[in-house]
């Protein structure tokens, strides 16, 4: 169960990014609130989480994986540049947060 309060943390905490630069665009107050609403209700659930899960482990694949999805969304969302060295970037990402994922088995 702990393992799905870091999954619905990682997507809150992506909402809250995406919002952040909505209100960039935008200078919306609504979207300010969605980044405050979003970024209470991740770091809630990662509290959660770490309760089973080690702080260690848990921040490296929240950061990790929220890192990773708002690159990606970035890229296809906002049209930002997908270089060679993002991807590869990406893929290192990926790699170590499944290493501490399997280490922490």
């Amino acid at each position: 169960m702990h393992w799905w309060y870091l999954f619905a943390g990682i997507i809150f905490e992506v909402m809250g990014t995406l919002c952040i630069k909505q209100t960039s665009i935008t200078s919306s107050y609504y979207w300010a609130g969605a980044v405050l609403i979003f970024y209470i209700i991740s770091f809630s659930l990662v509290g959660l989480a770490v309760k089973k899960i080690d702080i260690g482990t848990a921040y490296a694949i929240w950061a990790g994986f929220g890192t990773v999805a708002i690159t990606l969304l970035g890229w296809l969302i906002f049209k930002e540049l997908m270089s060679i060295q993002k991807f590869i970037a990406i893929l290192l990402i990926v790699m170590g947060t499944v290493m501490l994922k399997l280490g922490h088995a």
